[in-house]
């Protein structure tokens, strides 16, 4: 099983609670690739916000800045916010990217958990799911095709036109990032495209069904079953005991989820919700090394196997100290107990 890291960039605080500058934050972000690289971990991702508390508006922008400074990690998007961009232009950057990386890059595609990028980019958001579908197709499309014709509803219409530049990577890897929609699913199933379930909360088997839903669609479509790989991005963070992990992950993960509840209608945080995800059948990763790891394999059988897990982690105001050492520990602690035991 693949093991990794996803990050949205955050603005994050010094050991005196102080803001750090975005220059630190991001030179640190970078510091933490090189060390997830270091410990062996397989995948670093790299979210797509247009917010003020992220610095991961241009992410292969900084998937560039640390390809040229790790050796044999895989570098990804986490998601790109495929709706919101031209796919020709999505294609080049991660093509590059996968030059300067030397065959290291890949794309998790989505349609985002925030709608920023529709007003910004003068989107229209009735469009959400069209401007989707039709962006998914034509990357794929150019993918395949070095010369291309293709005709759309939103894009300008391309006649034998060449994409350029080609990636070192014969094809692409190219994965769906999904919430818990079953028609993403089944579309991911139907394209036969590796599927990338972010569970952020409530109990992951549950999602079991929808998995379900996309191994049949694959199927059925004429994939064959080991080409149907689904990943698994969680909420986690991994420190020596689990008491000192959830103390240390709560405050600031109850502090940004509150303040995106406003946004959104939701309630405050509760202790006790959080304390449920934490539990044995909660989505969330947090924990000592053993207890973590366990809690993978967990996920694993009960979602049918996964090929990756990632842990989302620096949206919780944790310390650029704490983050190190927590890559640390699921590299050279969580990791080999996950690989031993699938």
């Amino acid at each position: 099983m693949e093991i990794g890291i996803d990050s949205f960039a955050a603005v994050l605080k010094n050991n005196q609670g102080e803001t750090i500058t975005p220059v630190q934050s991001i030179n640190e972000l970078l510091e933490r690739m090189v060390k997830a690289d270091e410990v062996g971990l397989d995948v670093f991702g790299i979210g797509e916000h247009h917010r003020k508390e992220f610095l991961d508006s241009a992410p292969t922008m900084i998937l560039a800045a640390a390809a040229a400074r790790t050796k044999r990690i895989k570098l990804t998007s986490a998601v790109t916010v495929l709706s919101a961009i031209d796919p020709v232009r999505a294609f080049q950057n991660f093509a590059t990217l996968d030059l300067i990386s030397q065959g290291r890059a890949e794309m998790v595609v989505g349609r985002g958990s925030f709608i920023d990028a529709f007003p910004l980019f003068g989107l229209d958001l009735e469009d959400y799911d069209e401007l989707f579908t039709e962006n998914l197709d034509l990357l794929l499309k150019i993918r395949e095709n070095e010369v291309l014709n293709w005709k759309g509803k939103f894009r300008p219409a391309l006649y034998n036109q060449a994409i350029y530049p080609r990636p070192l990577q014969q094809k692409l890897p190219i994965w769906i990032g999904v919430g818990g929609t079953p028609q993403s699913f089944v579309r991911a199933g139907m394209l036969g495209l590796p599927l990338m379930v972010a569970v952020i909360g409530g109990e992951t088997h549950r999602f079991r069904p929808l998995i379900d839903l996309y191994r049949k669609a694959g199927l059925k479509a004429g994939f064959a079953p080991e080409e149907l790989q689904v990943g698994l991005h969680s909420l986690g963070y991994v420190a020596e005991s689990t008491e000192q992990a959830i103390e240390e992950f709560y405050p600031g993960y109850a502090e940004m989820f509150t303040n995106i509840g406003k946004e959104r209608g939701w309630p405050p945080v509760q202790r006790s919700h959080f304390d449920s995800q934490t539990g044995e059948l909660g989505a969330f990763l947090i924990g000592n090394p053993q207890e973590v790891a366990e809690k993978i394999l967990r996920h694993s059988e009960a979602l049918g196997g996964i090929t990756r897990v990632t842990f989302q982690m620096d949206n919780a105001g944790l310390t650029h100290e704490k983050l190190m050492n927590a890559i640390e520990l699921i590299g050279t602690q969580v990791a080999p107990i996950v690989n031993q035991n699938s």
